[in-house]
């Protein structure tokens, strides 16, 4: 079926017309590297890039952002550092009894891998959540999230990386 002939020119807009208004709301998405601000949303077409003033408290939020996971990385470290100490044999333990936790060893063993898992599972969706923001292929977002790694590995990164996730 040829659709050459159909004018498509009222899908451009929101609303299909010519105002300004439609033109406020526009997001764009690069392809290509872009230093560029002009109706850059980052993820969500609420959070739209209008000025300076939204680049800079946006481009402070991915920052924040960014060294969060640092955060959360660093938190589930400690968390599986605590439960392989927990887990060790040492001289108080008993053969048959329970764990320092109270709990039969079976117990603790499923509830400490639950744990270790929803926190895996909420490092990779803050990591992809980053490559999203990285993806805008927008060299200051692209800085924010590189500078709020940094920060964040400088103030939670005291330990090597349990796990690493290839996207952040």
């Amino acid at each position: 079926m040829d659709h050459s002939h159909m004018d498509h020119s009222m899908h451009a807009g929101m609303g299909g017309g010519d105002s300004m208004e439609a033109e406020v709301y526009r997001c764009s998405m690069n392809m290509l590297f872009t230093w560029d601000t002009t109706n850059l949303c980052l993820v969500f077409r609420w959070w739209h890039i209008t000025g300076p003033f939204s680049l800079v408290v946006s481009l402070l939020g991915v920052v924040v952002l960014s060294a969060g996971y640092e955060f959360l990385r660093a938190l589930t470290r400690r968390y599986e550092a605590r439960i392989n100490a927990a887990s060790a044999p040492n001289e108080e333990s008993s053969l048959l009894g329970t764990g320092r936790d109270g709990l039969a060893p079976g117990v603790s063993a499923r509830k400490g891998k639950l744990v270790k898992a929803v926190l895996y599972g909420a490092q990779v969706y803050y990591s992809f959540f980053i490559m999203l923001l990285f993806m805008t292929y927008n060299g200051w977002v692209m800085i924010a999230v590189a500078v709020g790694a940094s920060l964040g590995y400088i103030v939670w990164g005291d330990t090597s990386a349990a796990k690493s996730v290839a996207c952040h």
